[in-house]
């Protein structure tokens, strides 16, 4: 178990066998990034576990392929970052890692750069994200009037549905009305006339 100053590193594992890399946390709550992956071997997995000064467990996971965390020493001193190849009996593994603490200036590490990068393109694409926040803003009111306008629609729909079924039957009912008073007209007349023979006789 060899012991390292912690940069960005590619590291081959011989089957069984368990490496430890250091880095040293000048304070409590100071941040660190540890990132790595297995670019080679097996199914491209290892186990890794993160110990703090005082031997508590940070971070632990078997079976990874890759990995990016960013977290707050729980005290100052030397954190240990330790990858294990126990579970191959023949295969080496070929791995990239990369750890960082906030107080490593000199050290011009791949997340380091990339998290300049990052900071760069926000400053430049920012007018560009209130334009999109705008336009999403926009797009926001237009679905909300749409929905507004369907649901008058389908309302206005159903009312002039309802008003045609009212007006059919209201109509058939009218209909149906002037036949059945027809009819009762017609009795009442050849009724009367009925009578009014009888009466002559």
């Amino acid at each position: 178990m060899a012991k390292f100053a912690a940069t960005t590193l590619t590291y081959k594992m011989e089957p069984h066998e368990r490496a430890c890399f250091y880095v040293t946390a000048k304070s409590a709550g100071e941040k660190m990034a540890f990132y790595f992956a297995v670019q080679s071997g097996g199914s491209f997995d290892v186990d890794y576990d993160v110990m703090g000064p005082k031997g508590n467990e940070i971070l632990s996971s078997t079976k990874e392929r890759q990995g990016d965390f960013v977290f707050s020493a729980p005290d100052p001193g030397e954190h240990s970052f330790c990858f294990s190849n126990k579970m191959s009996t023949f295969t080496e593994k070929v791995i990239d890692f990369d750890i960082t603490a906030e107080h490593e200036q000199g050290i011009s590490s791949p997340v380091a750069q990339e998290l300049a990068k990052k900071e760069e393109i926000k400053k430049d694409i920012k007018p560009l994200e209130e334009c999109i926040t705008r336009l999403s803003d926009t797009l926001g009111g237009v679905q909300k009037h749409q929905k507004y306008f369907r649901t008058r629609e389908n309302r206005n729909f159903d009312t002039v549905k309802s008003t045609q079924n009212r007006i059919f039957w209201f109509g058939t009912l009218e209909a149906f009305s002037l036949v059945v008073m027809g009819v009762f007209q017609v009795f009442i007349i050849q009724t009367f006339f009925m009578k009014s023979g009888k009466a002559r006789v």
